[in-house]
């Protein structure tokens, strides 16, 4: 079926392109394509089909008996078709046999995963299954019911508005009244029915003020008002939470349901105070921490939306009463809370209203009073002075379960005491005065086994910390270190530091559940912190090297005590002295964290070094040349403390990448010869980074490629553990740096070798390219030796490497000739010189004369590779003359390939005719 299918497509193809190759092809290759379906697709078929007649009992599986008596059957092709089969086959009665086989159970399929719709739609069958199904779907119907009577009659015109809202919402007081009188019989069934009486109420107000506006809106914040108290007093009367909910819900949604502008917000605060003191009072009675919360968020967010949109200056004695009803009613109904609710552990402290209600209270209060002078910071101590006077009633009340609260509100009242300090002062110094006191705070929390005081200690330094951030100004002093870029963040990094070195161990506390959580909490909290005070340490240093002197006079600007290079290499030596002091630090008194800051320094020096660069400075400079031996000096003793303990693979690598860092070191050092020569328009500069690969190669292999043959702890440090990290993992990247330069250079270098004449082989690019093959065929004969090489360098040590090399090998002569052929015989070096007729003839002969080099080569040492090598490269060149000489070569260039390129084969054929016999050993 292929074969005609391609003799079909190919034909096909033929003809309709008229009668052209490509379309015979094509169209040969998609028949193949098509056939081979076909087949796939028939094979298929026939197999369905055959499974469904074995289903249908058309054929017994077990053997017919033969007839005693008459011709023997013939003997049936497994191709007979299956009904002539079936036709033939006899079918006797079953014959019961003993101990008949059960058949075997099929396995039930799994079930298949719901979808997001079939997952939805169970949500809501369950929503309608749970509880009072029949209430629950009869009230949505009943919805929908009014709204289509309401629709209904608006499109008649039977009835005026006024009495079709009217009538709706007597349809909600009739749903509301009938569901009180069913409390008792039916309390389920009852309070539905008030939810959906108080809701369709509501909406019917709404409707009437907003949409149809036949209401004022006067009269429709009383009925609103009205709705939402007789919704609580229900919910008290009857103990329904959700009652409650709902009630106040729609009562808090009165405002933005019937808002508009006002002259005076009078009304709104009014309004919310009312629906406040009824939570207020509600919390007397129960502990419904849900209303508790409505209530707060809708207070403190309505008043946010309100005074972001329409505060005035006007409003001000309006605003700080409301806001101080707010805070108070708030803050007792947090009081009320924990009196109400017992634990095991003393009464329950709803955290979310006590700090809650002091932050969005100070918040908006900050607000109204920002443009005041020191109001901030009375404010601050009035919330203060409140919350301590709270703290102090609860403290006489401990034995009776109000520790807890009286712990929340002490660290409330102390954090407003100490945020008045930083207002009252400069901002620049809050944050510092703020970490001060946070570290101070912990260490008395850790003294007295109390966490509250722990946890708003590292609070308060966290806030501290961030606010110096925020406020950070460049450091511009004619004092050293005295001055407020460095003794800012030195300010945060302190107190950070000794919090972090106290947080090594678990303080005691007092063992409530709170306590055993924060505790927990407390474990994981030393490692940032320490990094964070680093940080701050390397905040402090970096504004130091960066400073700036005063402005002589009103006309100038502040000039740095640094030049910009300068500041790099001062910022990154001082950097690291504070990574070694802390690395030093950390393992002589045991402290882990304090030696990872250690750990980036490579990072940190390979970041500096090509900025550096940028600014335009070299590595030989001075007085460059110590910041950066020093720099180097550091890092490597970090490296060697580090590896005195366990090896990990992140030191590894830093080896690794500190042996790269230096070929670019070393490869900078160069260009300092190029600069001074002004060599940088020429082959010289052209090959310095090869040269410095190559360099680096060498001495890898060289000083660690022994390492790699004799067993660990021969040597000293860094090879001893590390020996890998250089013969290995170091020396695999510079070869592919050096091979990929290499490659490049042979093959798109001009050879300019300014001011010295272009000779080939002695030239910067071919020597370049000669000691990179020196060097990766050195590495290559290493890895030959090595111990226990990974499965790359045994490929690289194999045939594979071998190969690599001789496909450079190769480029790096026809590069030498193509470089000759542009400075001696005039042939230009741009896009037009591989189509050159010279360099084409070059290329011919060239070839040859490789494939017979590799070929006698061959036949002298008895192996069979080389030759059928050679004998490929020379099928190449049979091709090359044949399609690319013919056509583009001409007059003397294309007698030359020819004849050069036959007489040379003449000699191969003379002297090398067949490759060796087997046996030879493989070319190393």
């Amino acid at each position: 079926m292929i074969l005609w299918a391609i003799v079909a497509g190919a034909l096909i193809g033929w003809f309709a392109a008229d009668w052209s190759e490509p379309g015979l092809i094509l169209g040969g290759i998609l028949g193949a394509a098509m056939g081979t379906w076909l087949r796939k697709e028939l094979r298929l078929e026939i197999a369905r089909e055959w499974q469904r007649l074995t289903d249908a009992g058309a054929f017994v599986p077990e053997a017919v008996p033969e007839p005693e008596e008459g011709p023997a059957a013939p003997e049936e092709s497994p191709w007979t078709p299956a009904s002539s089969r079936a036709a033939a086959i006899v079918v006797e009665p079953a014959v019961p046999h003993e101990g008949p086989a059960e058949p075997e159970p099929h396995p039930e399929p799994e079930p298949a995963r719901p979808s997001l719709a079939e997952s939805a739609l169970g949500h809501l069958i369950a929503w309608f299954t749970g509880g009072n199904t029949i209430v629950r779907v009869g009230l949505v119907v009943l919805f929908v019911g009014l709204v289509f009577l309401a629709r209904l009659v608006a499109n008649a015109g039977l009835y005026p508005l006024e009495a079709r809202l009217a009538t709706v919402g007597l349809i909600g007081a009739v749903l509301l009244g009938v569901g009180f009188i069913k409390r008792v019989q039916r309390p389920d069934f009852a309070l539905h029915l008030q939810g959906g009486g108080v809701a369709v109420m509501y909406l019917t107000v709404f409707a009437a003020a907003r949409i149809y506006t036949v209401m004022p809106p006067l009269a429709a914040f009383a009925f609103m008002i009205l709705f939402a108290a007789l919704g609580a007093a229900l919910a008290v009367v009857q103990n329904s939470r959700t009652m409650a909910l709902a009630s106040f819900l729609g009562g808090y949604a009165v405002p933005v349901l019937l808002g508009g502008e006002t002259e005076s917000p009078l009304g709104l605060f009014t309004y919310i105070t009312v629906l406040n003191l009824a939570v207020l009072g509600i919390a007397g009675w129960k502990s419904w921490r849900a209303l508790n919360l409505l209530g707060f968020f809708a207070t403190f967010g309505l008043a946010a939306l309100w005074g972001f949109d329409a505060y005035e200056e006007r409003h001000f004695l309006l605003c700080e009463l409301f806001l101080g009803l707010s805070v108070a009613i708030y803050l007792i109904t947090a009081l009320l809370y924990a009196h109400n609710t017992p634990g095991k552990l003393g009464n329950f402290a709803d955290s979310t209203l006590l700090f809650g209600t002091a932050l969005a209270g100070f918040g908006l209060q900050a607000g109204l009073v920002h443009d005041r002078p020191y109001a901030a910071a009375w404010s601050a101590l009035a919330f203060g002075a409140t919350y301590l006077t709270v703290a102090a009633w609860a403290f006489q009340r401990r034995k009776q379960g109000m520790g807890l609260l009286s712990e929340c509100v002490l660290a409330i009242g102390i954090g407003f005491v100490t945020l008045a300090i930083p207002l009252a002062l400069d901002v620049k110094w809050t944050g510092a005065a703020w970490a001060l006191e946070g570290a101070g705070a912990f260490w008395v929390g850790a003294r007295q086994a109390r966490w509250m005081p722990r946890a708003f200690g590292l609070a308060l330094q966290m806030f501290g910390a961030i606010l110096a951030l925020g406020t950070l100004e460049p450091a511009v002093s004619n004092v050293p270190l005295a001055n407020n870029g460095f003794v800012g963040p030195l300010l945060i990094a302190i107190p950070l530091l000794l919090t972090a070195w106290w947080l090594r161990r678990d303080w005691p506390h007092s063992g409530s559940s709170w306590a055993e959580h924060w505790v927990s909490v407390e474990r994981d909290l030393g490692k940032p912190w320490f990094l964070a005070g680093f940080g701050f340490a390397v905040l402090a240093v970096w504004q130091e090297v960066n400073r700036s002197l005063p402005p002589l006079t009103d006309l100038t600007f502040p000039s740095p005590v640094l030049h910009p290079y300068q500041t790099v290499q001062a910022g990154l030596v001082a950097v690291l002295a504070l990574m070694a002091a802390a690395d030093w630090l950390g393992r002589s008194r045991d402290w882990p964290v304090a030696t990872w800051p250690g750990r980036v320094s490579l990072l940190l020096i390979g970041l500096a070094f090509p900025v550096s660069l940028v600014m335009g400075r070299r590595i030989t400079d001075l007085p460059d040349l110590a910041w950066w031996l020093t720099a180097l000096a550091l890092h490597f003793w970090m490296l060697r403390q580090r590896d005195r303990g366990s090896v990990s693979r992140w030191d590894a690598g830093m080896h690794t990448l500190g042996a790269l860092l230096l070929t670019g070191m070393l490869a900078d050092g160069l260009f300092r010869l190029i600069d001074a020569a002004d060599l940088w328009n020429s082959s010289w500069a052209g090959v310095v980074l090869l040269a410095s690969a190559t360099a680096m190669l060498f001495g890898v292999t060289r000083w660690a490629g022994r390492a790699a043959r004799e067993p660990a702890g021969h040597f000293a440090w860094p090879l001893d553990p590390h020996a890998r990290a250089y013969w290995w993992r170091a020396g695999s990247v510079l070869a592919a740096l050096v091979y990929l330069g290499a490659l490049g250079a042979a093959w798109f270098a001009a050879g300019d070798t300014h001011p010295l004449p272009y000779v080939p082989l002695l030239n910067p690019i071919d020597l370049a390219v000669g000691l990179a093959l020196v060097a990766l065929a050195q590495r290559r004969q290493m890895l030959q030796h090595a111990a226990a090489p990974p499965r790359l360098a045994r490929w690289i040590a194999g045939n594979g490497g071998l190969g690599v090399l001789a496909l450079l090998a190769f480029v790096a002569i026809n590069g030498i000739w193509v470089r000759s052929a542009h400075h001696f015989m005039g042939v230009p070096w741009d896009y037009r010189t591989l189509s050159s007729p010279t360099v084409l003839t070059g290329f011919s002969i060239l070839w040859t004369l490789v494939a017979m080099g590799m070929m006698l080569y061959a036949k002298r040492k008895a192996l069979r590779l080389p030759w059928l090598a050679g004998a490929s490269l020379l099928g190449v060149v049979v091709v090359k003359l044949l399609f690319v000489d013919m056509s583009q070569a001409e007059g003397i260039a294309r007698i030359v390939a020819f004849i050069g390129v036959g007489g040379l084969m003449l000699l191969i054929g003379y002297f090398v005719p067949l490759p060796p016999r087997k046996g030879g050993e493989e070319m190393k």
